[in-house]
């Protein structure tokens, strides 16, 4: 997911702390570009600042806009979260779906994620510019979240999501084959048992426990061959200790 490409709209938003957080989360969450659709308070007042802290700069730098459309309109897609259900709000996606979605769309445009008022979220004819609909499921008792609280929502899924890309990315390598990891445990054993490690009577037990562990860590080839690496070193050692033996005891014989 590229998040350079995410903007946060906020729809006539009421509260200087309300938009103050938000410029906190989005800094939190590597996320930049705010826009402000008539905002009701001054978005640089000292309780929007004090509410930012180091978002001050994301403050600083939001853009401001008479409508919806405008804010949006080099979006390849926009997002509106709604908790209202009914007719023309259908086929809501919840904050980590959208997130799944916006890590693929991300990459080829900008991509909104537009909030309403705090009273009285998006109207229907703003929905109508949204082509998806996110909710958050929260308890019947008290459904309504605060502005602040639903942007850290959404944005910690979108940043959860671009860091599991990028570990996807990271482990881009092929992963080791059978052959590989089985060399691996035939050189894990002989060395093992070298340095008595292993019970000879029965090595499998933990060699076992071995394999399990490094089955979960998913080894590609490099990690392979550093594996190797290391169990070599052992076998340095192991072959110097064996010679200092038998000099010790061909100088000391019984």
């Amino acid at each position: 997911m590229n998040l350079s490409h995410l903007c946060v709209v906020l729809v006539e938003p009421q509260g200087a702390l309300n938009i103050g957080s938000v410029a906190r989360a989005m800094g939190n969450f590597g996320i930049r570009d705010l826009r402000l659709v008539n905002p009701q308070v001054d978005h640089l007042g000292s309780e929007a600042y004090r509410m930012a802290v180091k978002g001050a700069p994301i403050l600083e730098a939001a853009r401001l806009y008479p409508d919806l459309l405008r804010a949006i309109s080099d979006c390849r897609l926009a997002m509106g979260t709604t908790r209202r259900t009914g007719k023309y709000r259908e086929e809501f996606l919840f904050a980590d779906q959208a997130a799944q979605l916006a890590a693929t769309l991300s990459l080829e445009g900008r991509l909104a994620l537009v909030f309403g008022r705090e009273d009285r979220g998006l109207h229907t004819e703003e929905l109508d510019l949204c082509q998806r609909f996110i909710t958050i499921a929260t308890d019947d008792a008290v459904p309504s979240m605060n502005l602040a609280q639903s942007v850290s929502v959404c944005l910690y899924e979108m940043y959860k999501a671009a860091q599991s890309l990028r570990s996807a990315d990271l482990r881009s390598r092929p992963f080791a084959g059978v052959q590989e990891l089985e060399g691996l445990f035939s050189h894990m054993r002989k060395t093992l048992l070298d340095i008595d490690y292993l019970d000879p009577q029965n090595p499998e037990h933990i060699l076992r426990s071995f394999r399990r562990i490094l089955s979960r860590a998913q080894l590609d080839e490099r990690e392979v061959r550093i594996l190797h690496g290391m169990l070599s070193r052992m076998d340095w050692v192991e072959g110097q200790r064996q010679i200092l033996k038998e000099r010790l005891d061909a100088a000391c014989p019984d």
